[in-house]
């Protein structure tokens, strides 16, 4: 029976990879379009939202926030910066250092997108139940906090390498 189980709840775990990975190849694919017409990169867009959800911050924390090396944030932010979306500023806690802020402007085109694409979910939501709706969003939700906690930068969990795999934490 215990092989029947593991049977099953590995046939399951396969379907949910191969519906998620779809998921977010369809994503990246809408985010890309949607987003890069408003002349910022989907990048860009997270680094806003990380702003408006998050607060002023460090580049170190915004690279935190995106899983991005400190390098990336900073071309990132560099370009935010020149379209007048992010602005530095010093930071309160460390003269040396420098924080950085949405601008009005960012914050009002980080809005106007999410609006589109909270339109976009209305739309492929419309004709569920909201008992499913509900269900979807708490599953999902679900899956992202313990892949979160599952999630080590930069490196392979042993437990996830195939065999002979190199790598950080591999073998």
């Amino acid at each position: 029976m215990a092989g029947t189980v593991n049977s099953k709840l590995m046939q399951d775990a396969r379907s949910l990879q191969a519906a998620v990975a779809e998921l977010v190849r369809i994503y990246q694919v809408r985010d890309r379009d949607r987003i890069c017409c408003h002349d910022i990169s989907v990048t860009q867009c997270h680094a806003l939202e990380v702003l408006v959800t998050r607060g002023p911050m460090r580049a170190q924390a915004m690279a935190e926030a995106l899983r991005l090396d400190k390098s990336t944030v900073t071309r990132v932010v560099d370009a935010l910066v020149r379209k007048a979306y992010v602005e530095r500023l010093p930071d309160p806690d460390d003269a040396r250092a420098q924080s950085l802020r949405i601008t009005p402007a960012g914050r009002a085109l980080f809005k106007r997108i999410d609006d589109e694409m909270v339109q976009q979910q209305a739309a492929l939501l419309g004709d569920l139940a909201p008992e499913i709706r509900a269900g979807a969003t708490e599953l999902i939700q679900r899956l992202a906090r313990a892949a979160e906690q599952r999630f080590v930068p930069g490196a392979c969990a042993p437990s996830t390498c195939a065999p002979g795999e190199a790598g950080p934490g591999c073998g």
